[in-house]
C-alpha cells in the first residue's frame, strides 16, 4: 500500500470521525494541513529526580519500584481511589488514580518502571495524580529508557475542548508513521546554502523531537519553506496578472477627469498628486493595474480612487467599489455623489447595490449596472452575486482589503475582462507585512493629511486603578454635547447578556476551564443594549438624544440612523464597530471606546479616526479594566501614545506577533501564517522573495521544481487558481 502524501484527505488517513473533529476545530482537511498544525511549545517530563527532593508543581520523571497498591471507596463522592506507594530506594511517594481499579493488575508490589507527572502534595506527602507510567522487568532497561524519555520534549499543540493536545499528538504520530516521500519545496542549492533539513526530516523533528537540539533546525527549515512558498505564490499571481492584456483607459483633454479637477474646492496634497499620477499611468499600462493604496484615516484615499474611476469612465468603462459593510457602502455613495456635484453625477449615475435593499429597488439598480448606465457602482458582497452583471467592468476598487478574502477579490475581477484593480486600506502596513500579505500588488502610500484637521487627543481611563473615572467619562461626553457637538460610544458587542462563551482555547486540555491571564476577564460587560440603558438613567443625559446602531439592524434602519446622526438629529450614537471605517460626521468631536482592550491596535486607531475630522478638535477616551502590565493594557496605551498610524502598525504586529496578519478572513485557513513572524523574520521574507524571483525567472513553469509546484498547489488551491484564470 502506497504511503500517504501531503495532499491526501485526512479522513482517508485517520478515519472520518477524527477527521471531522479536526475539520470543525481547526479547518484541517488534508494530511499536509494537519502536519502544518505545529506545536506552540514543548513540555519536559523533567529530569530524573530523587523522590526525596522532588519540586512541588514541577513535571518529573522518576524510576521507582511499586511497594504497595490498595483500592478504597471515596467518602465524599462516588467512585473508588487507587493509591499506589512507590520507592526509589531512598524516598517514598504515592500515586493516586481515580476510578481506575483495573490498574491493580499491573501495579503489583515489586514491579519497576518509569513514572511521569506533576508533583503535588496531599497531607504533607508528595504524590503524582493520574501519572503516566511504563513498567519494565529489568531495572537497567528501565533506567536507560527513563533517561531517554526525560530528555524527549513533549509537543503541546493549539487545542480545543473537543480536540485536546494529546489527541493532536497521537493523530500526527499516526500520520507520520504512514507518510510516504515528501517532495521538497526548497531548491537544493538554497537548502544547502542555509544548512536546512530535508522536508520530511523537518516534519519529524518538529513533531517528534528526540531532544531539544532537534527543534531549532526543524523550525528554521519550515519557516524558510513557508516564506519561500508564500512569496513564490504571490510572485506567480503577479506574473499571471502581467501576462494578461489590459484595456487601456486614458484620460481625454477636457474630459470627465479635467472637469472634476476644475470643480474641486481644494488642492490635492502632494501625496494625492503622486499616487494619482501612479494610478493614471497604471490605467494605460500593458497589463491590468494591481495596486494597493494605504493611508491614514481621512488622508483622501477615496478621492484618489474616484479620480481613477473618472479616467476609466471616459472610455465608457464601469468601476465597482466593494465595501465591507452596508453603512460604509452607503457613506461612499453619498460622498462620491457629493464630490461629483450636480453636473457630473447624472452623467455617471453612481448606483448603490447591497443585499438588504428592497427587491424592487435592487432590481432597478442591477438593471442600471447591467446596461452600463451606471458607470460607478458601490456595493457590498452583493456585487459578487451571480445575478450581478456589468456591461464593461474596467476597474475594481476594494475598500479595506483585510475584510475580504483573496477569492472574493478575484470573483469580482472575473466579472470584467481583465479589469484594473485597486485595493484601499486605512490600516497602515509595515513593509514586511505588505510584502507578505499584498506581495502581488504594487504599493503606494498617502502620508500627508489634508489641511484644516484640528487633531485628536487620546486618553486611557484605567478603571482597574481608578473606577471613579467611569462616571467622569459620561460627564465629559455630556459637556461636549452641551457645546453643540456629537459623540460616538463604541462597544465590543450588541448585547453582552446574550453572548455565548467561545469554546475554542489555545490551552492543552488539562488547562483550567475559562482560565485567562491575570487581570484579563473573559466576559464582555458592555454591549450596545447595556450602554443605552445606562445612559437613559444618567441625570447628565436628560435631554440628550441617544440612538443605537449595530450590524444586525435592517439596512434601511441603519442608513436612517447614520443619516440622522450626520444631520445632527442624534447627539450620541452608541454603536458596534460598524462605524469603524468611512463614517464621516465633521461635528462628531468625541469618541468613547468601552473595553478598549478587546480591540486590536489598528482597529482602535481606525475607530479613533471617526472624530476630529472637521475643524473641531477630537477627543478619544479609551476605557479599560485591564490591569497595568498586561498585553491588553499595553495595546490601549500604545494607541493613546501616538497618532502615527504607521508607528502603530509596527507596534501592532510586534504585540500580536503570532502571524495572524493574514487571518482567516484575509485568505482562508490555508493561507494564515504558521511559523513566520513578519517583524522578526523581515530579512528572511526579503531573502525568500529574492530567491523566488530568481527561480521563476529561470523556471517560470516550475518544470524542474515539482516539490515547489505541489506546495503551491496545496497552498493556493483550486478555487484561487480558477478565480485567477477567470480574471
Amino acid at each position: 500500500m502506497p504511503g500517504l502524501s501531503l495532499a491526501s484527505r485526512l479522513d482517508g488517513a485517520v478515519g472520518g470521525k477524527t477527521a471531522s473533529a479536526f475539520d470543525r476545530a481547526f479547518g484541517v482537511k488534508t494530511v499536509g494541513e494537519l502536519l502544518e498544525h505545529y506545536p506552540r511549545r514543548y513540555a519536559r517530563r523533567g529530569e530524573l529526580t530523587p523522590i526525596a527532593s522532588l519540586p512541588l508543581g514541577e513535571p518529573v520523571t522518576i524510576v521507582a519500584e511499586v511497594v504497595s497498591a490498595t483500592e478504597r471507596r471515596m467518602q465524599n463522592r462516588r467512585g473508588s481511589l487507587l493509591e499506589v506507594v512507590i520507592s526509589d530506594g531512598d524516598g517514598r511517594m504515592s500515586l493516586t488514580f481515580f476510578n481506575q481499579p483495573w490498574r491493580l493488575k499491573d501495579l503489583t508490589p515489586g514491579r519497576r518502571g518509569i513514572f511521569s507527572g506533576k508533583v503535588g502534595e496531599y497531607r504533607r506527602q508528595t504524590q503524582l495524580a493520574n501519572p503516566d507510567y511504563e513498567l519494565f522487568d529489568d531495572i537497567e532497561e528501565a533506567r536507560v529508557e527513563a533517561e531517554v524519555t526525560a530528555r524527549r520534549p513533549i509537543p503541546i499543540y493549539p487545542a480545543t475542548s473537543s480536540v485536546p493536545s494529546t489527541l493532536v499528538q497521537k493523530t500526527i504520530a499516526l500520520v507520520l508513521d504512514t507518510l510516504g516521500e515528501v517532495d521538497d519545496p526548497l531548491p537544493d542549492d538554497l537548502r544547502a546554502r542555509r544548512g536546512l533539513l530535508p522536508a520530511r526530516a523537518a516534519l519529524e523533528q518538529i513533531h517528534r523531537p528526540e531532544n531539544d537540539d532537534d527543534i531549532p533546525p526543524a523550525v528554521a527549515t519550515l519557516r524558510m519553506q513557508e516564506a519561500f512558498v508564500l512569496q513564490t505564490a504571490l510572485l506567480q499571481q503577479r506574473q499571471f496578472v502581467r501576462a494578461l492584456s489590459a484595456t487601456k483607459r486614458p484620460a481625454a483633454p477636457g474630459g470627465l477627469l479635467e472637469r472634476f479637477d476644475a470643480i474641486l474646492p481644494f488642492d490635492l496634497t502632494p501625496d494625492q498628486q503622486t499616487v494619482g499620477a501612479q494610478l493614471a499611468a497604471d490605467l494605460v499600462g500593458d497589463w491590468p493595474m494591481s495596486r494597493l493604496v494605504q493611508g491614514e484615516v481621512g488622508s483622501g484615499k477615496t478621492l484618489v480612487a474616484l479620480r481613477a474611476m473618472l479616467q476609466v469612465a471616459e472610455s465608457g468603462g464601469q468601476s465597482a467599489l466593494i465595501a465591507p459593510t452596508e453603512v460604509l457602502a452607503g457613506q461612499h455613495l453619498r460622498s462620491i455623489a457629493r464630490m461629483l456635484g450636480p453636473d457630473l453625477a447624472p452623467e455617471l449615475m453612481p448606483t448603490l447595490l447591497t443585499g438588504q435593499m428592497p427587491a424592487a429597488e435592487r432590481r432597478r439598480a442591477a438593471l442600471r449596472v447591467a446596461s452600463g448606465q451606471a458607470r460607478i457602482v458601490v456595493g457590498t458582497h452583493a456585487l459578487l452575486s451571480a445575478t450581478t452583471t456589468f456591461a464593461d467592468l474596467g476597474f475594481v476598487v476594494v475598500d479595506e482589503q483585510h475584510r475580504f478574502g483573496v477569492d472574493q477579490r478575484e470573483a469580482l475581477r472575473s466579472k470584467g475582462d481583465s479589469p484594473h484593480t485597486l485595493v484601499l486600506t486605512a490600516t497602515p502596513i509595515p513593509r514586511t507585512v505588505a510584502m507578505t500579505v499584498f506581495g502581488d500588488l504594487d504599493v503606494s502610500t498617502i502620508r500627508t493629511m489634508p489641511a484644516g484637521r484640528a487633531g485628536i487627543q487620546s486618553f486611557v481611563a484605567p478603571l482597574a486603578e481608578k473606577p471613579g473615572w467611569f462616571a467622569r467619562v459620561w460627564d465629559r461626553v455630556a459637556e461636549e454635547v452641551a457645546q453643540g457637538r456629537q459623540a460616538f460610544v463604541v462597544c465590543a458587542a450588541i448585547d453582552s447578556d446574550q453572548l455565548a462563551a467561545d469554546e475554542k482555547t489555545d490551552e492543552p486540555a488539562d488547562a483550567p476551564a475559562g482560565s485567562a491571564p491575570a487581570g484579563e476577564s473573559n466576559r464582555t460587560r458592555w454591549g450596545v443594549v447595556q450602554v443605552a440603558a445606562l445612559l437613559s438613567r444618567l441625570p447628565a443625559f436628560d435631554g440628550i438624544r441617544v440612538q443605537i446602531l449595530h450590524g444586525k439592524m435592517p439596512s434601511d434602519e441603519k442608513d436612517a440612523v447614520m443619516q440622522a446622526f450626520a444631520r445632527g438629529d442624534i447627539d450620541v450614537l452608541v454603536a458596534t464597530t460598524v462605524i469603524e471605517v468611512g463614517v464621516d460626521v465633521p461635528n462628531a468631536s468625541t469618541m468613547v471606546i468601552l473595553e478598549a482592550d478587546r480591540f486590536g491596535v489598528s482597529q482602535l486607531h481606525q475607530l479613533r479616526g471617526r472624530v476630529g475630522r472637521g475643524g473641531l478638535p477630537g477627543l478619544c477616551l479609551l476605557v479599560t479594566e485591564a490591569s497595568s502590565g498586561t498585553s491588553s493594557r499595553s495595546r490601549v496605551e500604545a494607541v493613546a501614545a501616538t497618532l502615527d498610524g504607521f508607528a502603530l502598525a509596527e507596534i501592532d504586529v510586534e504585540l500580536r506577533g503570532e502571524g495572524d496578519v493574514l487571518g482567516g478572513a484575509q485568505s482562508g485557513a490555508r493561507s494564515s501564517l504558521r511559523l513566520l513572524r513578519v517583524v522578526t523574520d523581515a530579512d528572511l521574507i526579503t531573502e525568500a522573495r529574492a530567491e523566488g524571483e530568481r527561480l521563476l525567472a529561470d523556471d517560470p513553469a516550475l518544470v524542474r521544481h515539482p516539490g515547489l509546484a505541489a506546495a503551491l498547489e496545496r497552498r493556493v488551491g483550486v478555487e484561487e487558481r480558477a478565480a485567477l484564470a477567470k480574471s
